[in-house]
């Protein structure tokens, strides 16, 4: 034992030798930045130009922490080199109708690529807290791992989790060699590949449960994530379910009336490959071919942001879908519209479209609901446990998961009479005001007040 000892100080003692002054500047450098420690909330949210409900909810929490301590000064660690204060502000209005009390911070640091995220945010969070540190830190991305850093720095540790980084679901489909997405098909056809990236998955989830402990407070989106998070993280009694801030108010007072000829379905989301846009046009060309010469053909409008090439590219290959479809002549497509203009769309839209499965909650569902369009959603997750329920016994919208289920509910919508679909857009809107942003501020607030309340008694 003792030479296993001696061996071992012999090999590692050159080591510790070489990154002694390494570990030593990484400590005096926290130390330094501890004393400097502002007043403040840290929102650690790489992309702030998304466009999608995860920016939404950015917004609305800085907005809420405004409202609850205004003594609080707000700081976004953004990865947007043109971002400001003034673009920020602006961006937060003109997009989502949010409009800022006061002045925010910006702090500025390299975009990072969605290899290695998980590894690479931990060095993007210490870049960022080496230039200010909060009493708070709040991350609204879903960037667990940053978590033990703003530890190391003393903050408080706050999180909105939209979906776990990985889950039980994700294991699940690599173990039955399903091709999806996240699972390649190259992985999933393959029994060795398949293996090694379930023993990879496990170690990640492991390592995912272990920085996920770290967070003082959680709150998720919907009963799915909750579920997911519950068992990655284990104490559910720091885990709230605080439904995102959907803009329902401005959407309701949209005339439940609107011309059905053309019917038109509308579908909301950004350009990534989970929203399943493909399938959405598959089935609308299946509605086409199918439709009875007496009905009145229908438009399909596709609205959503392009965060990068990426996104620009998977534009492009749908656009060029629609031409091999044959129906390009009835398929709109808009890229980044504002707020104001996505509202207009929603206020003609008979019906709108949402396929990604297990989308853990469904911000596009519940703004068709508020705006009168009847939502086809997947079956699947926040959707399907959250949102597309009956209210008052009333159905408020359909759920499907092949395309197949989408054309059905797509020609049922084309099909009804305006008495039952006016029946249905009403109930939907009753069901979607469970998920106002009056509800997020009211949950929110409570939520947060405790963490807040707590640091002022310390």
């Amino acid at each position: 034992m003792v030479g296993l000892l001696l061996i071992l100080t012999l090999v590692f003692s050159p080591l510790i030798i070489l990154f002694s002054p390494l570990i030593i500047t990484l400590i005096l450098t926290v130390i330094k930045s501890r004393r400097r420690r502002k007043h403040a909330v840290g929102f650690f949210h790489p992309y702030t130009n998304d466009g999608g409900g995860g920016e939404r909810v950015l917004w609305c929490a800085v907005k809420g922490i405004q409202e609850l301590s205004p003594d609080l000064d707000c700081v976004v660690y953004t990865g947007d080199h043109d971002a400001s204060p003034e673009s920020l502000k602006a961006r937060a209005i003109d997009r989502f109708g949010v409009e800022l009390r006061k002045w925010i911070e910006d702090t500025t640091y390299p975009r990072f690529t969605m290899i290695g995220q998980s590894l690479g945010s931990i060095y993007l969070s210490w870049e960022a807290l080496c230039k200010l540190v909060p009493v708070y830190y709040f991350d609204t991305s879903g960037y667990a791992f940053t978590y033990p850093v703003a530890r190391v720095f003393g903050c408080k540790v706050i999180c909105y989790t939209h979906y776990p980084t990985i889950s039980l679901d994700m294991l699940s489909r690599v173990n039955a060699r399903t091709s999806m997405y996240n699972n390649d098909q190259l992985v999933a056809k393959s029994v060795l590949l398949s293996h090694v990236k379930v023993i990879y998955y496990t170690i990640f989830s492991w390592l995912y449960g272990i920085v996920g402990s770290f967070a003082h407070l959680v709150m998720v989106n919907s009963s799915w994530t909750r579920a997911h998070i519950v068992k990655l993280w284990g104490n559910p009694d720091r885990i709230y379910r605080v439904y995102p801030p959907c803009d329902t108010s401005g959407l309701q007072v949209l005339p439940l009336k609107r011309p059905a000829t053309p019917p038109i379905f509308i579908s909301v989301s950004q350009f990534r490959p989970e929203k399943a846009h493909s399938l959405q046009l598959e089935a609308f060309a299946l509605v086409i071919m199918n439709l009875d010469s007496a009905l009145p053909t229908p438009k399909l409008q596709f609205v959503g942001s392009c965060r990068n090439e990426a996104d620009e590219m998977r534009l492009h290959k749908l656009k060029d879908q629609a031409i091999e479809l044959k129906v390009d002549g009835h398929v709109e497509f808009h890229k980044n519209v504002t707020y104001r203009n996505l509202v207009e769309l929603l206020g003609a839209a008979t019906a709108g479209l949402h396929a990604m499965t297990d989308e853990h909650f469904g911000i596009s569902v519940v703004e068709y609901m508020a705006a009168g369009a009847i939502p086809i959603a997947h079956n699947s997750a926040g959707p399907k446990m959250d949102i597309v329920l009956t209210e008052d016994g009333k159905k408020v919208g359909f759920l499907a998961q092949d395309v197949e289920e989408y054309k059905d509910a797509m020609l049922q919508v084309i099909m009804m009479s305006e008495s039952e679909r006016l029946e249905m857009a009403e109930a939907a809107r009753l069901r979607a005001s469970n998920f106002s942003e009056q509800r997020f501020y009211q949950d929110y607030k409570a939520v947060v007040q405790q963490i807040l309340c707590h640091s002022k008694k310390e």
